[in-house]
């Protein structure tokens, strides 16, 4: 009951904080100074009624859900689609993805936010996308009579931990949900241990993302600028605690001396200028996506200053790389690499992807490395060696394969209890 409290007192006196942060953040990327009212409980203008709602926070949860709303719609055709989001780049990718949605964010946890909420566009039912636990959202969905459901759910040992902390204040959202489908068995287990009802193994949804056609294209749209040139894509770098993984890289890369093309693609978008800065101080010829035009023989590496253009990257590249894996941020998703039927490597913080990247290590789908050094001479050899990469991508078509169907089962799952 403290915690309770604690907690409501807390959304009581953070706005202001809040808005605080939203300005800081606004001056490296300027939209998030967009649609705050959003966030702070003003009524929606013109709200999507009975909907099925989807809270995907940010652009990686956004892209693992599209499966889903696919399996989701072909069971519900005759109901509207209200997608949720917290960051810019979630929206934007909501925004291109789900056209036929209404994109928004969703309010902070105050629960007359919430209420507020729920009541504009009384969803037919909701589901938060991997870990979103919103003890006042939770506690509304059950008031008003929303059926919630936890989908891609996942839990790491240290969030674990941290949530047992406040299992008073945790455990009776969780156990309000109508079904929580974690991604394996050890998610599900921490799941129940923070008090989470109906648990069941689907499968992680983004083993269901296949890159369309549009993305095909666009791929083959940089191979004529790169032209016949081996490519070496390192995607979703992150500046994470003080180190700038890009620069990791790009100084492991002067070692290099060959004619492949390094491509840089940072995870956010304000540290593109930082990118192509490092790599000129380094000494490299660089280039940026947003330039245009075709890549220059003598140019080194290229920077991937844009969005929602990951798969692109990947199926225009012979080898990749997967950012958040030499800084300890528990590393990007390496599916999405792999899936693209890419030779992968991924650094030593794998905590996000722990159970996928031991698979695809184990299948030889995918390599860890300890360190940027070692990157590079792994690299080099499937650089060298055209065999050793065309049966790492064997063995990574044949892995994803066996993993696809969550987003199916999910979304039959869901489909039992919402009709019946």
């Amino acid at each position: 009951m403290l915690l309770k409290i604690l907690y409501t007192i807390l959304w009581q006196i953070a706005p202001p904080f809040i808005r605080r942060y939203l300005n800081k953040r606004a001056q490296r990327q300027p939209a998030y100074a967009a649609h705050w009212d959003e966030r702070f409980g003003k009524p929606f203008a013109d709200p999507v009624q009975q909907p099925i709602w989807i809270h995907a926070v940010s652009l990686g949860e956004t892209r693992a859900a599209r499966p889903l709303v696919e399996s989701l719609r072909r069971r519900f055709p005759d109901s509207p689609l209200l997608l949720t989001q917290m960051t810019p780049t979630g929206r934007a990718a909501a925004e291109a993805l789900f056209p036929e949605a209404q994109c928004r964010y969703l309010p902070y946890d105050r629960a007359d936010w919430v209420r507020q909420f729920l009541q504009e566009h009384r969803p037919r039912f909701g589901v938060l996308m991997e870990t979103e636990i919103w003890p006042n959202l939770m506690a509304g969905c059950s008031a008003e009579g929303v059926p919630l459901f936890l989908a891609n759910a996942r839990l790491s040992e240290s969030s674990q931990r941290g949530y047992l902390k406040a299992r008073s204040l945790i455990a009776p959202a969780m156990q309000t949900l109508a079904g929580c489908f974690a991604q394996t068995e050890a998610d599900a287990g921490r799941l129940k241990s923070i008090g989470a009802a109906n648990v069941q193994v689907c499968s992680n949804t983004k083993y269901d993302i296949v890159p369309d056609k549009d993305m095909h294209t666009l791929a083959a749209g940089f191979r004529r600028l790169i032209g016949q040139r081996q490519v070496v894509v390192c995607a979703s770098t992150r500046f994470y605690k003080g180190e700038d993984e890009a620069e990791i890289l790009l100084k492991a890369w002067q070692d290099y001396h060959g004619d492949a093309l390094l491509v840089i693609v940072p995870r956010h978008p304000e540290r593109f200028q930082t990118a192509c800065d490092t790599a000129r101080s380094l000494g490299f010829k660089v280039q940026r996506r947003s330039s245009g035009g075709h890549i220059a023989a003598d140019t080194q590496v290229w920077i991937g200053d844009s969005m929602g253009e990951l798969a692109a990257y990947y199926l225009s590249a012979d080898i990749a790389f997967v950012g958040g894996s030499l800084v300890d941020s528990g590393c990007q998703n390496i599916i999405e690499a792999v899936a693209c039927g890419l030779p992968t490597l991924f650094g030593p913080s794998t905590y996000n992807f722990a159970q996928a990247c031991a698979e695809a290590q184990a299948v030889g789908a995918a390599k860890q490395v300890p360190d940027a050094q070692t990157w590079l001479a792994q690299t080099r050899r499937w650089l060298e060696h055209e065999n050793e990469r065309r049966q790492t991508a064997a063995n990574a078509q044949q892995w994803i394969a066996g993993r696809q169907g969550g987003s199916e089962q999910t979304a039959a799952e869901i489909a039992k209890i919402i009709v019946k």
